[in-house]
């Protein structure tokens, strides 16, 4: 039976919010980052169901994010988050070296530290996550193209007035979210705890913007896709048929990391391990069981 540990770290200063769920007998770590930027690791949850297959999960909420502290707007940039989990990693496992999994943001967040500190990783999961703002945010331009005239034209209408307020395009953004956000019913009461930290603390709007296909903050220029090359750890790449970052954004990624391994969730959107939570957690199951199998034999 998994065993749950949760409380606060000092990291660069700031109160930092974690949760450990600690497989009994464990096999492995893994570190978990949430996306945004600005969200909590709330929707992240489904992956505690791993520490009943003898993996250890690391959740945390970054900086400014859900329950940890926030840093003065000059930190609010990636080489910042960088330094910060490298920081929680050494408080919680010391030397041990541990699995990385970023979703969303959090996978532009895990390449930029594999990029610095790879040498700390037994091995990398990308899950939605992008190497490229700006290709990330032409995908989503096109993605719209596939909406309703009348959704189209309030966001059209929006990157005009930036009214946020109007009827059309809240429902323009509930279209785009119920396509290629998440692709069921009803939103999970985690996921939902996510988006309204987003929406209530300051991370999202300064350093993504007002939506997730309106990227207009301190991030809308970050492209590390040239250094990706650089990457040497065996790395799973995973993407939704239907994600808002797309299965191009994922292929380019798969293509530039040698040896990586890239599987699309077919019917699924950005939050495959809602969608598919056996088969999401199956797969990273295989491919960290897998590599341990490997190195052991």
């Amino acid at each position: 039976m998994a065993v749950i540990e949760e409380g606060f770290k000092d990291v660069l200063g700031l109160k930092i919010y974690y949760k450990i769920v600690r497989a009994q007998p464990e096999t492995a770590k893994l570190l978990t980052m949430h996306g945004g930027p600005g969200s909590s690791h709330d929707y992240l949850l489904p992956l505690a169901d791993l520490a009943d297959r003898g993996i250890t999960v690391i959740f945390y909420d970054q900086f400014g994010c859900g329950r940890s502290e926030e840093p003065d707007r000059s930190k609010f940039t990636i080489e910042y988050g960088v330094e910060e989990a490298e920081e929680l990693r050494r408080k919680l496992v010391g030397n041990e070296k541990v699995f990385l999994m970023g979703s969303s943001y959090g996978g532009a967040l895990a390449l930029a530290y594999s990029l610095k500190y790879q040498d700390r990783l037994r091995g990398l999961i990308i899950s939605g996550g992008l190497s490229s703002v700006p290709l990330a945010v032409s995908e989503m331009k096109r993605l719209i193209e596939g909406l309703s005239e009348e959704s189209r034209e309030a966001i059209r209408r929006f990157e005009q007035t930036g009214d946020e307020e109007d009827p059309a395009y809240k429902r323009a953004v509930q279209e785009f979210y119920s396509k290629h956000l998440l692709r069921l019913p009803d939103v999970p009461p985690p996921v939902k705890i996510s988006l309204d930290f987003a929406e209530k603390r300051n991370v999202y709007r300064v350093m993504n913007g007002p939506n997730e296909f309106t990227i207009t903050g301190t991030i809308k220029n970050w492209d590390i896709t040239d250094r990706l090359s650089e990457i040497r750890l065996p790395t799973l790449i995973t993407v939704g048929e239907y994600d808002e970052v797309t299965p191009k954004v994922a292929e380019v990624i798969h293509e530039k990391i040698t040896g990586s391994q890239l599987i699309v969730f077919e019917n699924c959107s950005h939050l495959t391990m809602w969608e598919n939570r056996e088969g999401y957690n199956a797969a990273l199951e295989s491919f960290i069981k897998g590599l341990l199998a490997g190195r052991s034999g």
